[in-house]
């Protein structure tokens, strides 16, 4: 009798938190089911009493708005190669300095590992204007390269790739090396296969850091024609008033890069998350 109650107890334990789960889940999901309703309404029915939670008429002029407003187009380009450069270098600049921090033996290794993780600590915003007087040093202002240079490594990847290749027996480095390889080989070949977990999970956080930026772009940018999307949707806001069909429209548009590439490398980021848990 007594393990059929624990049996009982176990099973309204595991239903009580899938019904949490599944609130919460709905309650995360409401903001954005929220934005691509208003994305299809009339201006007038936006903010209506009761709340309209599904658009009745459904209409595209928002859509049409936004690539007739703003060249779209252009900012989406602009968006797409500054992301997916940056976030290529990053990656491979990321996992080499890991590879190195945890496998190589070499003078201050330490001590400069733990000179970055304070860094880490230093606000973004710190940095700005000393970063903003290199590029213009360099000419590089109203450029794509002052908005890829950069991002082209980080503190915190280099740190997340190092706790992963950790994981990494050396015997199996070593093994490479005995076969012939060189470093940069035992990296690619070996090393580079091994992080892909991790490497998924770095690029989807590089990539929407880099999508979503707005500050640094707003500030090295000056002509509308490299604007990314973020500083494009802002043009949607007029002066003293703001159409928000059309801005949700354009967040709609924004966000769907980035729901892409979770749900394509939804996989290889679970997998990373956990074996980041469990391999300490």
């Amino acid at each position: 009798m007594f393990p059929s109650r624990r049996t009982s107890l176990a099973k309204l334990m595991r239903g009580a938190l899938y019904l949490t789960l599944t609130l919460s889940s709905l309650l995360m999901l409401l903001p954005f089911y929220w934005t691509v309703s208003t994305s299809f309404k009339l201006e007038q029915f936006v903010f209506a009493n009761p709340p309209q939670w599904w658009p009745d008429p459904i209409t595209l002029q928002n859509y049409i708005y936004v690539f007739t407003r703003i060249p779209f187009p252009r900012y989406l380009f602009n968006s797409v190669f500054v992301a997916v450069v940056a976030t290529g270098a990053h990656v491979f600049f990321d996992t080499l300095a890991g590879y190195a921090f945890s496998k190589l033996r070499f003078p201050g290794r330490d001590a400069i590992f733990f000179a970055m993780l304070l860094a880490l600590m230093i606000p973004f915003q710190v940095n700005l204007i000393p970063l903003y007087r290199i590029m213009a040093w360099f000419r590089w202002l109203d450029h794509y390269q002052a908005l890829i240079i950069p991002n082209i490594t980080g503190i915190f990847g280099i740190f997340l790739m190092r706790q992963f290749i950790n994981s990494i027996p050396d015997e199996l480095l070593d093994a490479a090396r005995i076969d012939g390889c060189n470093e940069l080989n035992v990296f690619l070949r070996v090393v580079f296969p091994l992080t892909l977990p991790g490497i998924a999970t770095l690029i989807i956080f590089t990539f929407m850091d880099i999508w979503n930026a707005f500050l640094w772009p707003r500030l090295v940018l000056s002509s509308a024609r490299m604007f990314t999307l973020p500083l494009g949707l802002a043009q949607l806001q007029a002066r003293n008033t703001s159409t928000w069909g059309q801005i949700m429209a354009g967040t709609v548009l924004t966000a769907l890069p980035m729901i892409l590439i979770f749900l394509v490398m939804q996989r290889q980021f679970i997998a990373g998350m956990t074996e980041g848990a469990v391999k300490q």
